[in-house]
């Protein structure tokens, strides 16, 4: 009896574990020990190494930058999203994320197309870019146009939660507004911004994309591309990439429990009737003509350049020649979509290797919502934490441990140079998503279904087909759609793992942007990036449908 009921948290439990445990094991395992005993010799070597100092003071800085850059253009659209006439503008928060939702390698190359020598800046302005772009200033704005979407939906939603009786009385009270809002409702953001700050900089030193493609034209180095080029070039290091793996690992779990410290104790509740708005005042004609331009200015920079410099390459029949209705042409989609070519190869691969570890990650999903439920016990906390490590962990790191992993000699299979190989690293890396969004259609649900279950079940398969499926159908769905369009992305596990001769969509974008063939490359990315869009208007309709309903 007692193995029955606990018999599916340790299914679970031992899946989670294969995938998500075993490689961080593997890393700490490989790097701490050496011929069966404790030894710090690998880490001590690493922590000795000027190269690798560098590249942790280059990873740091870059994310003391990038929070300072996103903070700057996320808080002022926060602000005009919550408290100006645009505050009904739902539809802006569809185009904000757009740029978060682009795989950054594509954003990046977009706009080394657009700054470059006799690039698209040049032939439209007829000069050189006024300033020097190509720098680490370069870098921190590319990567700040790609994650302000994040921290600007946390500032957006801690602004909507206060209520707007503080502000009314600050304006009964009399004082000048401006410093009544920064006495008033900054404090109250501290915590919200705090929290999303610290995201932004795990996700900044978690990127592979922007630093292997604009910051290997600067010269600028950081743990991911330093990990990258241990694994790919002669001689292969492991022991530095593992070591250099514990680093980044240690920093972001440092991250992560500060994050959690904040969330717990210095995070605020508002009870209150009233509304979580101020009233609605009619905004003067120039604060109108600001919030519209500084809207037209973000999006230009973080969709319009990128994606008029991709869309446009991958329409030029001839590079280097001046752009105009003779040079522009559909070739190169063409050739993508003919049968046997390396691009239409590279594209099917992507599609089935998401479909499959999409598909696989749902079913994990929809197992592991339905036991975690409200994780009130601790093997459901301890199931949910392991659910949720590839979210807090960067995803190079756990790269890395799959290639260990699997690479073990006391294995009797492997998986290693097979096309599950990559199938696992997608399935490892976005479970995550199948997880939240079946565990918040779950929360959605009342809890005497789970009760009524408990008292007339009588196959729990049955129910599980009849009952759980419906009605979570909808989350499972939008699960499965985000891990497709993730998974159909994803380049530094892609690079490090592939089986030898097999191409996705996201290494054939880098891989022909690093030889020359940019054209073709950009036509793949602007395959890859309508799928994406395509799936996110539907995600949207799913959660609007799911959230109907219940108004």
């Amino acid at each position: 009896m007692t193995i029955s009921r606990h018999a599916p948290f340790m299914a679970l439990f031992i899946i989670l574990g294969i995938l998500a445990g075993a490689p961080l094991i593997a890393v700490l395992s490989y790097t701490f020990i050496e011929d069966g005993n404790l030894s710090f010799d690998a880490m001590q070597s690493a922590l000795q190494n000027n190269s690798i100092l560098q590249t942790m003071r280059n990873s740091l800085m870059l994310g003391g930058y990038v929070i300072v850059a996103t903070t700057c253009i996320a808080l002022p659209l926060a602000i005009i999203r919550t408290k100006t006439f645009l505050v009904r503008s739902n539809w802006l928060d569809i185009v904000f994320i757009i740029p978060f939702m682009t795989p950054p390698y594509i954003g990046s190359m977009g706009w080394i197309l657009f700054m470059q020598r006799n690039g698209y800046y040049e032939q439209i302005f007829g000069a050189q870019a006024p300033f020097t772009f190509f720098s680490v200033a370069g870098m921190v704005f590319i990567m700040s146009l790609h994650l302000f979407p994040f921290l600007y939906l946390m500032l957006k939603n801690a602004l909507l939660r206060i209520n707007g009786s503080f502000q009314d009385a600050t304006l009964i009270y009399g004082g000048n507004p401006i410093l009544n809002w920064i006495r008033v409702v900054l404090p109250l953001l501290v915590s919200s911004y705090v929290m999303a700050a610290l995201l932004v900089f795990i996700k900044t030193l978690a990127e592979f994309g922007t630093p292997a493609t604009f910051g290997k034209r600067i010269g600028y180095n950081v743990f991911t591309t330093e990990i990258h080029n241990y694994l790919s070039h002669w001689p292969i290091n492991i022991s530095a990439a593992t070591s250099l793996s514990m680093i980044l690992l240690s920093v972001c779990m440092v991250i992560w429990y500060i994050q959690n410290i904040i969330s717990r104790k210095y995070t605020y509740g508002i009870h209150s009737g009233k509304s979580a708005s101020s009233a609605q005042t009619k905004d003067s004609l120039i604060i109108r003509f600001f919030s519209i331009g500084y809207i037209i200015m973000i999006t230009g920079l973080s969709i319009g350049i990128p994606y008029f410099s991709i869309i446009v390459t991958s329409l030029l029949n001839v590079r280097g020649e001046p752009m105009g209705l003779s040079n522009l042409s559909l070739i190169h989609y063409s050739e993508l979509f003919t049968i046997g070519s390396s691009g239409f190869k590279a594209l099917m691969n992507s599609i089935n290797f998401a479909l499959i570890a999409s598909t696989i990650a749902a079913l994990i999903g929809f197992a592991a919502a339905l036991y975690i439920k409200d994780a009130q016990r601790k093997p459901q906390q301890l199931l949910d934490f392991t659910g949720l490590l590839s979210n807090i962990i960067p995803g190079i790191v756990f790269v890395v441990g799959l290639i260990l992993f699997w690479n073990a000699a006391w294995l009797p299979a492997t998986i290693y140079n097979t096309n599950w190989m990559p199938i696992v690293t997608y399935i490892v890396l976005f479970l995550p998503y199948s997880v939240q969004y079946t565990k918040s259609a779950l929360t959605q649900l009342d809890p005497s279904i789970h009760h009524s279950n408990a008292v007339f079940a009588q196959n729990y398969g049955l129910i599980l087909v009849k009952v759980w499926l419906p009605l979570l159908g909808q989350g499972i769905l939008a699960g499965w759609m985000m891990t497709f369009i993730i998974s159909m992305r994803e380049l530094v596990g892609s690079l490090l793992i592939l089986p030898p001769s097999v191409e996705t969509s996201a290494t054939f974008i880098f891989s022909q942007f690093e030889q020359g063939d940019v054209s073709k490359g950009m036509a793949m990315a602007v395959i890859t990036v309508l799928l994406t869009i395509i799936c996110i208007i539907l995600i949207e309709l799913l959660q609007r449908r799911a959230i109907r309903p219940n108004r």
